[in-house]
C-alpha cells in the first residue's frame, strides 16, 4: 500500500499556494513477449492501481500514462527540412521509457518520496524531472504563474 505524502505548500503574499510540477518518468528493461507470466503482470497492475489511487487521493496527480511497448513507436523528425518517419524508437537503448506520472507537489523532496513509492522503482529507474513550463488553461505557464 502506498502512503500519501503531505501536500503542504508555501504561499506567497497573495495567499496563492505554489506547487511545483514534476514528471516521474519510468524507465525499464522491456521484457520480451511472453517473458512475464500472468501472475507477475497482475501483481504489477494491482500495484500501479494502488499507486495511482494514492496519488489521486492526495490531490497531487495531474496525469498518468503507461506506454505501449517500444516496438509500437513511430518516430518523426523534420531535421534538415525533410520529413523522416521511422518505425520504432528514436534510439536503441537497453532501458525504455515505459510511462509517466505528472504530479504537482510542494518541492523535490515530495516528488522523490512519491517516486520511491512507485512500483516501477522495483524493476527500473524513476527519473524525477521538474517542469520548466506547462500549457494550462489555454496559455503557457511557469510553475509560479
Amino acid at each position: 500500500m502506498c502512503v500519501p505524502v503531505a501536500t503542504v505548500a508555501d504561499t506567497t503574499h497573495t495567499g496563492r499556494i505554489i506547487h511545483m510540477r514534476y514528471s516521474l518518468l519510468l524507465h525499464h528493461d522491456e521484457p520480451a513477449p511472453g517473458e512475464l507470466d500472468d501472475d507477475t503482470i497482475a501483481s504489477f497492475q494491482t500495484a500501479f492501481e494502488a499507486y495511482g489511487r494514492s496519488l489521486d487521493a492526495a490531490g497531487v496527480l495531474r496525469a498518468a500514462d503507461i506506454l505501449a511497448p517500444s516496438d509500437m513507436t513511430t518516430s518523426v523528425t523534420v531535421r534538415h527540412g525533410t520529413l523522416e518517419i521511422q518505425d520504432g524508437p528514436f534510439a536503441e537503448a537497453k532501458e525504455m521509457l515505459g510511462g509517466v506520472f505528472v504530479i504537482d507537489v510542494p518541492d523535490l523532496d515530495a516528488a522523490l518520496a512519491w517516486a520511491e513509492q512507485c512500483p516501477g522503482a522495483r524493476y527500473g529507474v524513476i527519473e524525477v524531472r521538474p517542469t520548466a513550463i506547462s500549457f494550462l488553461d489555454g496559455a503557457w505557464r511557469t510553475p509560479t504563474t
